[in-house]
């Protein structure tokens, strides 16, 4: 069985690799599971200085997965359908609270909880053509994930609103003239780039570890706090859901195209 998260270490460096190719790297229950697995075996690891992310086939990640989302519309107020959209949530909070600094290489696209999972980490490099969306609304359904909260740490409450609720979809320049990343690069040279960054943190693990664990506590998230801002959107997302109904997944647009 094909592994969906790669990981390897080099130079004190962790690489993750999204390794659903035919799905563009959609974030499934599986998925999840690795991802939180792979954060773990970093966190403990006190080798390692600093993360990459990326996404294999050229693309970062296109969301959460359709079949997925479909049941969690045929039911979005069960148990079930509450664990299911708590797991996607899981992979990306626990991404987000690794003792390293991170940077996420995104090429290709990064929609929904996709964008969730780039501004999850502390760098984004971006390819100069790769496609950045909220997705959710033009899909039908609200932000989850506290969608808001991660997009208003970097870019301003005018650009969230165009980004967040009226649905833009940006390209990688565009994305680093708002703020939501730190460069635009040719797409062969995303990878690499950010590899390079990260190779920084990787040369003295306990120093970076202890830096960006300060520059965390001192800048911190602004207003409402990302870990209340998920449950927070959370009964708008599931009720969302439940008005999108779960024969509707099949055919619709994907904000990346």
């Amino acid at each position: 069985m094909t592994e969906p998260v790669l990981f390897e270490v080099t130079d004190g460096v962790a690489v993750l690799t999204l390794n659903a190719p035919k799905k563009r790297n959609a974030i499934d229950g599986a998925l999840a599971a690795a991802l939180i697995d792979a954060c773990e075996r970093i966190d403990a690891d006190l080798t390692i200085g600093s993360a990459v992310i990326q996404g294999s086939g050229g693309y970062f990640c296109s969301g959460g997965d359709r079949d997925e989302l479909a049941a969690i519309s045929a039911a979005p107020a069960s148990d079930e359908g509450i664990r299911a959209t708590q797991r996607i949530y899981d992979a990306f909070l626990r991404f987000g609270a690794l003792k390293v600094p991170t940077v996420a290489a995104v090429r290709g696209g990064a929609v929904g909880a996709g964008m969730n999972l780039a501004l999850a980490a502390d760098v984004r490099v971006v390819a100069e053509d790769a496609k950045l969306a909220s997705g959710f609304t033009r899909l039908g359904v609200h932000p989850g994930g506290g969608h808001y909260t991660l997009l208003t740490r970097v870019v301003t409450p005018e650009a969230a609103t165009v980004l967040g609720v009226l649905g833009e979809t940006v390209d990688g320049r565009r994305a680093v003239e708002l703020g939501l990343a730190y460069e635009a690069r040719p797409d062969a040279e995303v990878e690499p780039r950010a590899l390079e960054l990260a190779r920084r943190g990787g040369t003295d693990p306990a120093l970076t570890r202890a830096a960006i664990r300060s520059l965390r506590a001192e800048v911190g998230p602004p207003a409402l706090t990302w870990q209340a801002a998920v449950p927070l959107e959370q009964s708008a997302q599931l009720w969302s859901f439940a008005r999108k109904g779960s024969d509707r997944w099949k055919g619709t647009e994907r904000a990346s195209d």
